[in-house]
């Protein structure tokens, strides 16, 4: 089986390649208003579709955008809270679920290769602007839930 590659660009994650899924934290609460979030809530919107989901802290709220999904990781309670590395943790484990077992799936219904749709995520420092986690403990819980898959990250640096 394939390992996990993740590799860190600076950039704007918003300019990745469509083919790229795409993730970042926020709260259950599900404001959107600071930082990274608000240009996801302003580029994807469908606010009421994710309130909907009814997501708690260590899942994780999705939508589709054309052929990729966007995932929101609820890491939190509420916008002014911290989240914790265990619910990172948990939200990661929740999107490698919905990534990995659709990767599966289609194995098993076509029997052939997957043309990595699913398998490619582009992220930004998750957890790391506003809500204060530590890039390398972050880089690390990734490295551990995605170890044994064939999935591609590309973390975006943000460079204003």
């Amino acid at each position: 089986m394939s390992t996990c590659k993740i590799k860190e660009i600076s950039g704007d994650l918003f300019s990745a390649n469509e083919k790229y899924s795409m993730a970042h934290c926020v709260a259950a609460d599900m404001r959107l208003g600071k930082g990274i979030a608000v240009k996801f809530r302003n580029k994807f919107g469908q606010i009421p579709k994710l309130k909907q989901q009814n997501v708690k802290p260590g899942g994780v709220a999705i939508l589709q955008d054309k052929s990729r999904f966007i995932y929101y990781l609820v890491t939190k309670e509420s916008s002014w809270g911290k989240p914790t590395y265990q619910t990172l943790h948990d939200s990661l484990q929740a999107m490698k679920t919905h990534m990995y077992g659709l990767f599966l799936l289609l194995i098993h219904l076509y029997s052939r290769q997957l043309k990595n749709d699913v398998c490619k995520l582009a992220i930004p420092r998750i957890g790391c602007g506003l809500d204060g986690l530590v890039w390398q403990k972050v880089k690390d819980l990734l490295q551990e839930v995605f170890k044994n898959t064939p999935i591609e990250i590309i973390v975006y640096n943000y460079v204003p």
